[in-house]
């Protein structure tokens, strides 16, 4: 879909509730309704990150497929990676409603979801279809990450995140542990230097269990202290994990803010997210020295936006609001403008990119 037409519909998608239009737009790309591509696969943009190559490194952001419902759908827009969830080990309704709110004259989204999916075993079902379809089609789109969270009720982290880990890895190109959502009580407490430590080393010891285990990186929030970060840093280091995702929505609420929504208590994404979250992830490419790879996420909404996340030393890069106001033509728009900044500067891969403006 052109941008032009997504500007022509807008109106008659922003008359509807964001939480039931989201859902309308999940059940059009899982029923095969909206135009699917492949992947802009400039050479350029070729990205060879934890033992596999893909096209471009334009990733959907966890949140928009919480259950693993229309996974060839999202790969379908142009997307090289595609993040579920986040799910957890039981099903669980949520936070109340309303809980999805459009902040249009900021470009931005706050939502206070609450972790609401349908539960590991409903996403192990739906991913053992979709890898099932893809053998049959001969061969995989991009990265399938799993975003995995803990059930609000749970005394203890730890053995939630295990579980998660362990039924879903086997359909997983990556698993992603998220300590950073605002949304359910205590959570990111969990980011804490010995409370992290404990968390990783119980999910490692039930990847362990399995004959191979994908990658496992962590999902960090753009609100924390000094302290924090460096507490992070090592942790990641000590721990090897194989990335970083910065970061998560924001509790803040910066100066400027113009919706009638902003008082709305959750995360805020989007637009305003963009500059705390980049400067957090060109801090966190110095404090790990650049030996681990960094996912940028937080504001990506144009080919510029996404190369100063590259450059800010992200190796991925991932967006989720920009899609409510660009529309589905937005990951390929995206990757073509990214391709011709790479060439405009010089560089002959994506990779020599990275981390530029820190070095």
């Amino acid at each position: 879909m052109s941008a032009a037409l997504y500007r022509l519909l807008r109106p008659l998608v922003f008359r509807i509730d964001p939480e039931r239009a989201h859902a309308l737009t999940l059940k059009a790309l899982a029923g095969g309704l909206v135009s699917l591509r492949p992947p802009v696969a400039d050479p350029v943009l070729t990205v060879e990150l934890w033992g596999r190559r893909l096209a471009n490194p334009l990733g959907l952001a966890a949140g928009f497929d919480k259950n693993a419902e229309a996974v060839a759908g999202l790969f379908g827009l142009g997307f090289g990676l595609v993040e579920i969830g986040s799910v957890t080990p039981r099903a669980q309704p949520g936070n109340p409603k309303p809980r999805l709110f459009r902040l249009a004259e900021d470009r931005a989204v706050i939502n206070r979801m609450g972790f609401n999916n349908h539960g590991m075993e409903a996403a192990a079902e739906r991913l053992a279809a979709f890898r099932a379809g893809q053998r049959s089609a001969g061969g995989r789109p991009g990265l399938l990450g799993v975003n995995l969270g803990k059930n609000k009720d749970s005394a203890e982290a730890a053995p939630d995140y295990a579980a998660g880990a362990k039924r879903l890895a086997p359909f997983a190109d990556y698993l992603v542990v998220n300590v950073s959502s605002p949304n359910t009580p205590g959570l990111r407490a969990l980011q804490g230097r010995d409370e992290l430590t404990r968390l990783l080393a119980a999910v490692r010891e039930a990847l362990a269990t399995l004959e191979t285990a994908p990658p496992l990186l962590l999902k960090i929030a753009p609100d924390l202290t000094p302290e924090d970060r460096r507490d992070i840093a090592a942790v990641a280091l000590d721990s090897a994990l194989d990335g970083l995702i910065v970061s998560n929505t924001t509790i803040a609420r910066p100066d400027g803010l113009k919706s009638r929504w902003k008082g709305e208590a959750g995360g805020l994404s989007g637009r305003p997210l963009f500059e705390p979250s980049t400067a957090l992830l060109g801090e966190m490419y110095d404090l790990t020295e650049g030996r681990l790879p960094l996912v940028g996420v937080g504001g990506v909404e144009s080919a510029e936006t996404a190369y100063a996340k590259i450059r800010a030393g992200a190796s991925l890069v991932q967006l989720y609001s920009a899609l409510v106001y660009q529309g589905p033509g937005l990951p390929a728009r995206i990757a073509t403008g990214l391709a011709a900044l790479l060439r405009r500067d010089g560089y002959a891969s994506l990779a020599e990119a990275v981390g530029a403006d820190r070095r």
